[in-house]
């Protein structure tokens, strides 16, 4: 058996025997996925290979190889067949489904494996971070390092680029979140530093929130804060029991509050009413490890990266009530059904 869902807080074992097994995307553990369209999903693992799957047909379409260390992170550049991979062997590639399978510029620089990557709006820069401290802007067309920026102890984690904007948000595992700006390539805002190491961080598509991750433990480790008011938290999301290792902001859906999904070591999938930090549902993959990466791919859908259980296509299905956004902890109001519809 591996899933079993709930509703709220609570989870029942639940045998999903409707749930289509595709062909593996990767061999060995899969460490982050991303859209590239509404219809093909990019993800990278630790068979060292950065794969374009068709998640709606159970079909991969295509296999990059040219990382000589497993891949840490994937992003996409939207509206285009741009992708981008970073990798423990300290490099970035970029790729294009369209122009075979080798890759078309190579980004090397750092010093240790990339975990941070984000491309600018206008497609033009690619931001880099690294556990060698460095955060780095590039220029995408020429691969030249435009910035660089050493700050002591900044072990990057990950990097997002604010929508429609010139800041640079990141975490790190000196367990500070900073702000940059990309024209100057300066930190213009630091977080107060928090008690747990940040793994993670998402930006709300109006760019007003930010939602981050940490390996707190006994149901620490995921806050929202207002970019406009800096370092002001405005909710906790309590529940998982280990590491939260992703957080996304789920795609607004009609007459249903503002949401918000968080992936754990813990094996387990939640979703939060934004505002009122209330879980609204929970899906455990009993077995699949550490679930590392998660991505919305439209209101109803959620793709799941984990350690030992390849990518799971997840169905994200409002309850009978629909959510109020002022509930209070517990109520049965808007909550949410996911279930695994498929593996690959």
């Amino acid at each position: 058996m591996l899933s079993r869902a709930s509703q709220g807080e609570k989870a029942d074992n639940i045998l999903d025997s409707q749930v289509e097994q595709y062909e593996p995307a990767h061999r060995g553990s899969v460490n982050t996925v991303t859209n590239l369209s509404p219809d093909l999903c990019v993800s990278g693992g630790s068979d060292q290979a950065v794969v374009v799957y068709d998640w709606k047909k159970g079909r991969m379409c295509q296999s990059f190889q040219g990382h000589n260390r497993e891949v840490t992170k994937v992003v996409c550049y939207p509206g285009s067949t741009w992708i981008f991979s970073a990798s423990r062997d300290k490099t970035v590639l970029m790729w294009d489904l369209n122009q075979g399978d080798e890759h078309i510029q190579e980004f090397c620089g750092h010093e240790l494996v990339v975990n941070g990557l984000a491309v600018s709006p206008d497609g033009r820069k690619l931001c880099t971070g690294s556990r060698d401290n460095w955060m780095c802007l590039w220029d995408i067309e020429s691969a030249k390092c435009e910035q660089r920026h050493n700050i002591s102890r900044n072990l990057v984690t990950h990097v997002c680029w604010v929508p429609a904007s010139s800041s640079v948000v990141q975490t790190s595992e000196d367990k500070t979140i900073r702000v940059w700006d990309s024209r100057t390539w300066q930190v213009t805002n630091t977080f107060p530093a928090k008690q747990y190491i940040q793994t993670h961080c998402d930006v709300s598509p109006n760019g007003n929130y930010l939602v981050s991750s940490s390996n707190g433990f006994g149901g620490q480790g995921c806050e929202l804060w207002d970019l406009r008011q800096p370092g002001c938290k405005v909710v906790e999301y309590r529940g998982h029991l280990q590491t939260v290792a992703c957080c996304v902001f789920l795609p607004p859906s009609p007459g249903v509050s503002a949401c918000v999904a968080t992936s754990s070591h813990d094996s387990s999938i939640k979703i939060w009413d934004q505002n009122t930090a209330v879980c609204l549902g929970t899906l455990s993959l009993d077995g699949a490890g550490p679930l590392v990466s998660l991505v919305p791919s439209d209101s109803t859908s959620l793709l799941c990266a984990s350690f030992n259980c390849g990518l799971h296509h997840l169905q994200v299905e409002q309850g009978p009530l629909q959510a109020q956004g002022s509930g209070g902890a517990g109520a049965p109001g808007g909550s949410f059904d996911i279930r695994v519809v498929a593996r690959f």
